[in-house]
C-alpha cells in the first residue's frame, strides 16, 4: 500500500498531562502481579520510571475481592489507573462470568479510577448500563485486538468508527504485524483521527508503532518494567522508551531512521546513534525495521520522514535496486549499507560505507603490529587477503583490499557464489569447506563477513583453530559478541586480531555524517560502544 505523504502530519488529539516534552503521548506501564502488595510495589516503580499512568491488568490477579482490592489499588497508586480485565475471548485471562466482569469495571469507576477499557464486542451493553452515571473524571477505552493481522485502512476506518459509536472517550486498537508494512496503515488511521486513538501493532515487527504513535499523535503507548514480561507481544520497556528513544522529545517534525535487516533486534545501532543524536540536539529518532521485503518497505515508507536507513543482512544487495541513484563505489560492490531519501525530490541515495570502516581497521591492526606510520603505501598492498562470505560485506571487503593492493581469494559455503564474486573482482575462489587445508603462504589475513558465530550461535567458528596458525591477522564483521569464537582462538594462535566493533564504528561515521548534514561526535561513539 502506498501511503505517500500521508504521514506527514500529526493529529492533534490532546490529553491531560503536563507537557514535558514535544508530544502529548502518554507512557503507560502494565501492571501484571499476582497480589494486590505486588501491584503496589510495580506501580511505585513505574512512578518512579517517569510512567504518566498505570494498567492494572485485574485478569492477572490471584484471588480477588474486588471492593477491597480496587480500593486498595485507587487509594495506594501514585498514578492514575488505568483499570483492564481482560477475558480469554479478547487474549486475557478471566474465565469467569461476563456480568460478575462487567459489574467490576462499573465498581472500578465509581471508586474513582480515571480509565477503564471495555472490550468493543460488550462496550454498547457496558455503555447502556450506566445510564450516562459515568463519573466526569472516567474516560472509557473502548478496545479491538486482532492477533491475526492488520486489516485494510478502508476496514480499519470502519473500525474506528464503530468504536466511536458505542461512546468510546478513548479509541483503541491493537492489530499484529505480519509485515512492517502493516504498521503504516495504523500511522494512517492515527494521523487522521478527530478522537484520541491508541493504535498499536504486536509482535516485533509492529515495534515501530510504539515509538512512532509520539509522532504521530497517538493516545498512549505501553512500556514494560522489565524486558521480556509484557502484557502484548512486542512492547518495549519504560526505560527504553525514554531513554534510548528519546520519547518524550519526539514530536510531528521528527526525522525517522533505521536498521533494516533480519534478523535485527541484536543490533547496537539504535543505541549509538539516538545517543548522537540527543547530544547534538538533531531532531531524529533510530529504530529496529524487521524488513522481510526492502522494496515494499521503501515504497510503503515513501514521505520525506522516514530519512535515511543503514541497511544490513540480508538486504544490503536487494538494496541497490531500490535507490534511484547508487554510488558509484556501492555500484562496484554491489551492496549498500546507507540509504539516503533527498527531501527536495524523495529520490533515494545508495551508499557503501561499510568498506571504508573495515579496511581501515584492518590497515590499523596490521600498522600497530608492525609499528607502520599512516603515511605512504598501505600495509595490505602485496598481502593475500582471505575474505569469508560472499554477501554485501563480503563484497565491501575485498573490493577494499583489492583496492588496497591486496591479492584476494573468496571462501563461501557455496563455491559458485564465491566464484561469480571472485570474477566480478578479480580475485580466486575456494569452497569454505577446503579453507582449513588452504596454507599458500603465511601471514595472510582472514576476514570473516558471515553471521557464524553471531548471538545466539556463539560456539560456532567458520574456520578450524588449527589453520588460524597461518594468519598474522583475523579481523570478524560480528561485534555480538565482542570477542567471537573465531577472534578468541586467533589470539591463542598468535594474530593479531580486529572485532566488528571497530568496523561498526568506522562505518557509522560515515552514515551518522550522511543522515544529519553535522560532523560525527567520533568520542561520544566510542564511549558509547565501550559500554557494549
Amino acid at each position: 500500500m502506498e501511503t505517500g505523504n500521508v504521514l506527514l502530519a500529526s493529529s492533534g488529539a490532546s490529553v491531560g498531562r503536563v507537557e514535558t516534552g514535544k508530544n502529548p503521548t502518554l507512557i503507560c506501564v502494565p501492571i501484571m502481579a499476582e497480589s494486590v502488595e505486588k501491584m503496589v510495589v510495580d506501580m511505585n516503580k513505574a512512578k518512579a520510571s517517569g510512567a504518566d499512568l498505570v494498567e492494572i491488568r485485574l485478569d492477572s490477579l490471584n484471588g480477588f475481592s474486588p471492593r477491597e482490592d480496587l480500593q486498595a489499588l485507587i487509594t495506594q497508586s501514585a498514578l492514575p489507573t488505568l483499570f483492564t480485565y481482560r477475558p480469554k475471548w479478547e487474549g486475557g485471562q478471566y474465565d469467569g462470568d461476563e456480568n460478575e466482569r462487567l459489574d467490576v469495571l462499573r465498581l472500578a469507576m465509581e471508586l474513582g479510577a480515571d480509565y477503564i477499557d471495555v472490550e468493543l464486542q460488550v462496550a454498547r451493553e457496558f455503555h447502556s448500563s450506566i445510564n450516562g452515571k459515568k463519573p466526569e473524571k472516567c474516560k472509557v477505552i473502548v478496545s479491538s485486538h486482532n492477533y491475526q493481522s492488520t486489516p485494510s485502512v478502508e476496514a480499519l476506518g470502519n473500525l474506528v468508527a464503530k468504536i466511536q459509536a458505542t461512546g468510546a472517550d478513548i479509541v483503541k486498537i491493537a492489530t499484529t504485524a505480519l509485515d512492517i508494512t502493516d504498521v503504516a496503515r495504523i500511522f494512517q488511521i492515527t494521523v487522521h483521527s478527530q478522537v484520541p486513538i491508541i493504535g498499536l501493532v504486536m509482535g516485533e515487527r509492529g515495534l515501530i508503532s510504539r515509538v512512532l504513535c509520539a509522532k504521530f499523535g497517538g493516545f498512549l503507548t505501553f512500556g514494560t518494567l522489565e524486558c521480556g514480561i509484557v502484557s502484548a507481544p512486542g512492547q518495549p520497556t519504560i526505560n527504553d522508551l525514554l531513554n534510548l528513544y528519546n520519547f518524550r522529545q519526539l514530536g510531528p517534525d521528527t526525522k525517522v531512521f533505521g536498521i533494516i535487516g533480519k534478523p535485527v533486534g541484536h543490533s547496537k545501532s539504535p543505541i549509538l546513534y539516538n545517543e548522537a543524536f540527543k547530544s547534538v540536539g538533531f531532531n531524529g529518532v533510530y529504530v529496529h525495521l524487521l524488513v522481510d521485503d526492502v522494496a515494499k518497505f521503501l515504497q510503503t515508507y515513501s514521505s520525506c520522514d522516514f530519512t535515511g536507513f543503514s541497511c544490513t543482512i540480508p538486504h544490503k544487495e536487494a538494496a541497490v535496486k531500490c535507490c534511484d541513484e547508487v554510488d558509484p563505489v556501492a555500484k562496484s560492490i554491489g551492496a549498500v549499507n546507507c540509504i539516503i531519501r533527498r527531501q527536495s525530490d524523495g529520490k533515494l541515495f545508495g551508499y557503501n560505507t561499510d568498506y571504508v570502516g573495515a579496511i581501515s581497521a584492518i590497515e590499523d591492526g596490521l600498522r600497530g603490529k608492525h609499528n607502520i606510520s599512516s603515511s605512504g603505501s598501505s600495509p595490505l598492498a602485496g598481502k593475500l587477503f582471505v575474505v569469508i562470505g560472499a554477501g554485501g560485506a563480503g563484497k565491501a571487503l575485498a573490493y577494499g583490499a583489492k583496492e588496497k593492493g591486496a591479492r584476494v581469494v573468496i571462501a563461501n559455503r557455496t563455491y559458485d557464489r564465491a566464484r561469480e564474486l571472485a570474477d566480478t573482482i578479480g580475485a580466486d575462489a575456494l569452497s569454505l569447506s577446503d579453507l582449513d587445508d588452504f596454507r599458500p603462504k603465511n601471514g595472510m589475513i582472514l576476514a570473516n563477513t558471515t553471521s557464524i558465530g553471531m548471538q545466539p550461535k556463539v560456539d560456532e567458528t567458520p574456520v578450524s583453530k588449527n589453520a588460524l596458525r597461518n594468519y598474522s591477522l583475523v579481523f570478524d564483521a560480528i561485534y555480538t559478541p565482542k570477542i567471537t569464537r573465531l577472534l578468541r582462538e586467533a589470539e591463542e594462535s598468535g594474530a593479531t586480531t580486529v572485532s566488528g566493533l571497530e568496523m561498526f564504528i568506522g562505518q557509522a561515521y560515515e552514515q551518522f555524517e550522511r543522515f544529519t548534514g553535522l560532523p560525527a561526535p567520533k568520542e561520544l561513539f566510542r564511549r558509547t560502544m565501550s559500554k557494549y
